[in-house]
């Protein structure tokens, strides 16, 4: 996508944005990617020539709803709501491996996922998810089988912990398709190859709040990218 190219809107109104994040895009600038110029604070602002406030954030390489406000008393208001866990986050993952029909990971984890645990103090965070779908890629990645199992999952962060859902994954020796920090460069690289397609297999589906103006219940989905039809178990879309 270009740097001018306008991002799709979810939802509107007087104090609410939500756009749908393209996988690849920073929602607003960071020492983490200096380099990068492009993000979607920055363009919304160019584009509507006014501020927005990003209320919650997305990994650069994760896709789907991103929630923003349009003045600073939502913007606290949703902050709020956020960080007290009244924000309902639904994501879709591909991940390694076939885990369990559901669960709950509640292992806590140390607060900067780029440095080493040991010695940072240990955050509560829980995840629970649901296998939707499970299926084989008729491709060896693994010295140990001909094929390579993987599952596409619903996923429930009930915390917002940095790389969460990435890092509970890991844990669970499921780690999510195309995750260069938390996955498996091997994998990785054969799946991009065999789908002709590299990205984060991890997207925003659905956020439920309670409207910060009106007190009116609030859903805000984000259809699935046309690339994830390029495995077996694509959601459907529409």
């Amino acid at each position: 996508m270009a740097p001018d190219a306008a991002l799709p809107v979810l939802y509107e109104d007087a104090q609410l944005l939500a756009v749908h994040k393209p996988a690849g895009l920073l929602v607003h600038r960071s020492g983490l990617d200096a380099h990068e110029l492009d993000d979607v604070v920055t363009r919304l602002r160019a584009q509507r020539h006014s501020a927005v406030w990003p209320a919650h954030r997305l990994d650069k390489g994760t896709s789907g709803v991103l929630l923003l406000a349009l003045d600073a008393a939502t913007a606290s208001a949703l902050g709020a709501a956020f960080a007290e866990g009244r924000v309902h986050k639904r994501y879709l993952a591909l991940v390694r491996g076939w885990p369990a029909d559901e669960g709950l990971n509640d292992t806590a984890l140390a607060r900067d996922p780029e440095l080493p645990s040991t010695g940072q103090p240990l955050l509560a965070a829980a995840t629970r998810w649901q296998v939707l779908r499970r299926f084989e890629w008729p491709l060896r990645t693994h010295p140990a089988h001909a094929t390579t199992r993987c599952a596409l999952v619903a996923v429930w962060p009930l915390s917002g912990r940095r790389h969460q859902i990435r890092r509970h994954f890991k844990q669970m020796t499921h780690p999510l398709i195309g995750d260069a920090t938390h996955g498996k460069g091997p994998l990785n690289r054969a799946l991009a190859a065999h789908l002709g397609c590299q990205r984060l297999w991890l997207h925003a589906q659905a956020l439920n709040l309670t409207h910060p103006g009106s007190g009116e219940p609030l859903t805000i989905t984000a259809t699935p990218g046309p690339e994830w039809a390029l495995a077996p178990a694509a959601p459907a879309q529409g």
